[in-house]
């Protein structure tokens, strides 16, 4: 199996790329969902049904599976290198990885919820959980590429600050949005 494991290897990171992705567009479809919903109708009706159309198709055809595929590629990568599991940077990826896969479960809430026509959520809450997709992938890069480079105090202070930013860089585009609607 170690002669196939370049090829694997590529399957996973593909998979791992499309995954993203869709985690990445299906947020955007919720933001989109919620505003439309906001619409008057006919207009409302319209592009609820069209969002919910794509957001099917994004969520079963191409997120999921792809969640799948690169969870499965990375086990076989395990079993190929076992000895990656007893490395510390593995473990702190492998935590990130199981927080990737409990916000794509509350994205499939959302998801859920807004295909019966719930909304719970506004689009500004939307815009803030679609950066939870883009601090995973900084953290797991940065893992991945440093290993055992990284020194941990500053990586997780390098994701707070991060964080800090995008919640500014938030809310100065709320703002932005704001004042272009008056």
């Amino acid at each position: 199996m170690a002669e196939y494991y370049n090829y694997i290897k590529s399957l996973h990171l593909i998979f791992v790329i499309t995954w993203f992705a869709g985690l990445f567009y299906i947020v955007r479809l919720f933001v989109y969902h919620i505003e439309a919903n906001a619409k008057p109708s006919p207009e409302k009706e319209i592009l609820t049904t069209q969002y919910k159309l794509m957001s099917y198709r994004l969520w079963y055809i191409i997120t999921w599976p792809s969640a799948v595929l690169a969870v499965i590629f990375a086990v076989i990568l395990l079993l190929i290198m076992p000895q990656w599991l007893s490395q510390p940077w593995m473990h702190v990826k492998l935590a990130f990885v199981l927080l990737l896969v409990f916000y794509q479960l509350k994205c499939h809430s959302i998801f859920k919820q807004l295909q019966r026509d719930e909304v719970k959520y506004t689009s500004n809450f939307m815009r803030l959980w679609n950066e939870g997709a883009t601090i995973i992938l900084f953290a797991v890069v940065f893992l991945v590429i440093l290993k055992n480079a990284l020194n941990w105090v500053f990586g997780v202070l390098g994701i707070i600050v991060f964080m800090v930013l995008i919640m500014l860089g938030f809310k100065f585009y709320k703002r932005i949005r704001e004042r272009n609607k008056t």
